[in-house]
This record gives structure tokens, sequence and C-alpha cells, in this order.
């Protein structure tokens, strides 16, 4: 007689089902930023613990009757926290953008010099014409941030030059390299500009006001609504200019329009929390390693991992070198530099894709 366990079929792999996978899709991110946004509003260097913070935030009576932790949960770590999730989201998606637009992998808007063209805006505002208000240093940054964005695309639109994504960042490096030097000169020879911008240059998170935030909300709401309404042709673009044409979508106007995008994004971070290097780069990279194919989602978890990864080095910068306070734009610095190694030395690095699957 055979045995009755040969004729059972074979084992099949358990899957989770598909409805589930989408739950956790959407509930660990938000979970997971949840846990971060309190951690950010609970972790300080101040004298305020994390346990009174936290009762602060739970509506505890005794904890809300004390005026100083309430000035420091409302008016210092409220705005920054806001600060750091969305400047991290726009430098996320932003630096997305820009990978897409110019086909290279290592596209960032720090690395581009376009952090470093909003940057100088607002300084030359205040050292040349003598100006210092939020409303103008909003302007500038942008203005900076366009100028920047119109000579990154114009070296990668080059049809003279073929450059490889190395060779243009390169060129990106040698643009910022010059609007940091820039930047430098018109700080040191002002100090009032100096003593303005000399933690802010570093990407300083300290200090910014619930309407300073306010006011350039809707310029974060401007870029992501543009990126995401013009997810599609932009992602379009990674397969060169050919094929988006091809599948109906013209690849000038998506340019523009991701330009202006990306302009919002990184000229509205820039100029609350100064320039931020390897964030779009780091943010851009993961969300690809997730989810190759999808442009739109692509995007959202770029997001979501720039603002995560902006909040966790703000908790950092003000724990790391307590009672003092470290730039967070000096932690992600630190990432940033082993990563891109890491990513130039990928194979994948000569291009996002190719037509044809090469």
């Amino acid at each position: 007689m055979k045995n009755a366990s040969a004729t059972l079929p074979p084992k099949q792999p358990t899957r989770t089902p598909l409805k589930k996978r989408s739950a956790m899709s959407v509930w660990v991110p938000l979970l997971s930023l949840a846990f971060l946004l309190a951690a950010s509003m609970v972790i300080g260097g101040g004298e305020h613990g994390i346990w009174q913070s936290a009762k602060f935030l739970l509506g505890n009576a005794e904890a809300r009757a004390n005026d100083h932790l309430h000035m420091v949960m409302t008016t210092l770590r409220l705005p920054r926290t806001l600060v750091a999730l969305s400047a991290g989201a726009a430098l996320g998606i932003a630096g997305c953008l820009l990978q897409s637009i110019t086909r290279n992998p290592l596209a960032d808007p720090g690395l581009m010099g376009v952090n470093a063209g909003a940057a100088l805006g607002v300084v030359a505002l205040i050292s040349l014409f003598g100006v210092d208000s939020s409303s103008a240093s909003i302007v500038a940054a942008l203005l900076g941030a366009l100028g920047a964005s119109l000579i990154v695309v114009a070296i990668a639109s080059s049809t003279k030059n073929k450059l490889t994504p190395l060779h243009l960042v390169l060129a990106g490096v040698a643009l910022a390299a010059t609007f940091r030097g820039a930047t430098s000169f018109l700080l040191t020879s002002s100090d009032v500009s100096y003593d303005r911008y000399r933690y802010w240059i570093l990407g300083s998170l300290s200090g910014i006001s619930t309407g300073e935030f306010l006011a350039v909300l809707p310029i974060f709401a401007l870029g992501i609504a543009l990126a995401l309404i013009f997810a599609r042709p932009t992602g379009a673009l990674a397969l060169g200019d050919d094929v988006a044409t091809a599948l109906g979508h013209r690849p000038a106007t998506t340019r523009v329009v991701a330009i202006m995008a990306v302009t919002c994004l990184a000229g509205a971070a820039v100029a609350l929390c100064g320039p931020i290097a390897f964030l779009g780069l780091l943010a851009a990279f993961v969300a690809r390693r997730i989810e190759p194919e999808k442009f739109s989602v692509q995007l959202l978890l770029a997001g979501w991992i720039g603002g995560c990864v902006l909040i966790l080095a703000d908790i950092g910068a003000r724990v790391i070198i307590r009672p003092y306070e470290a730039p967070a734009g000096v932690i992600l610095a630190v990432i940033g530099g082993p990563l891109l190694i890491v990513i130039a030395r990928s194979r994948g690095m000569m291009t996002l894709r190719r037509p044809g699957g090469h």
C-alpha cells in the first residue's frame, strides 16, 4: 500500500492577502510617522523631560498649566516639527523630480546646486540690499532655486555634450561650490548677515516660528500638487523624450512644470531651514528601491521618507551634544556622503531607465 502522504499536493507558500498588504502599506507609514512626530514633540535638549512633555501632549492639566512648558511645546517644538516634516517631504519629492527629468539617479537639490542657489538668493538679499524680512527671503530663495534649476536642466538637456550621470553630478557639484563660495563671501563681508545666517547656512531648524512656517505652507502645497498632477508625464521622462512623446506627453511642458515644482519645494525648504544636502538623494533612492515602476508612488514614498529622516535628524541634533544643538544638515551630510558612494558604485547608476529595457 502506497504512503498516503505521497498523494498529497505540495504545500503552497503562504502569501499575504492583497487587502491586508494594501492596509499595511497605508498604516505602517502613517503609524511610523505619527510615532516620529510624537517623539519630536517630547524629546528636546531643555529642562523638560520626556515624561513631562508627554503628559502635556496627553492633556494633563498640571502640565498644561506650566507656562514655560506650554511655551516650549507650542512655540518651539511644534513649528520645528512641522517644518521638519514639510521640508523633508519637499526635498524628497524634489529629488525624485530632478532624477526623472535629468534621467540621473544621483540628482539631488543639494548636489545639483539648487539648494545652494536658493541660499545665495537669501543671503544676497540682506547682504547687498539690506532687506531682512520673511516674505522677501522666501521670494529670494525661490528665485535662486529657479535660476539653479534652469542651469541644471540646461546642462542635462545639452545635445552637444553627451554627459554621463556622473559628469552631470560633477557639473552640479561645481555649480553648488560656486554658489556656496559666493554665499560665504557675502556672509563674511557683513556682520549682520553673518550673525543672522551662520547657523541657518548649515541646515538648522532651530528658532523657526509658526508664522514663518505658515508663510511658506502654500508654496509647499503648490509644489506637491504640481508634482502629483504631472506625475505620469514626469515619470515618462525617465524613459527618454522620444518614448515620452510616443506615450502622448509633452517633454518640454513637463520639464517646465517639474522645474516649477522643484523651485517651490526646494526654495521654500531652504528659506526655512537652510540648505540641506543629500536628503533628496536618500529619499528618492529608497523610494525607487521600494517601488521601481509607479512614479506617483515613488513621489509619495520619497515625501514620507524625507519627512521621517529629517525629523529623526532634528531629534538627533537636539540630543547628540546636549545641552548644545547640532545642525540637522550636518548630521544628514555625514549620512549622505557614504550613500552617494554606494549609489555611484551600483550597476544601475548610468541612467534610471533606458528605452527598450536596457
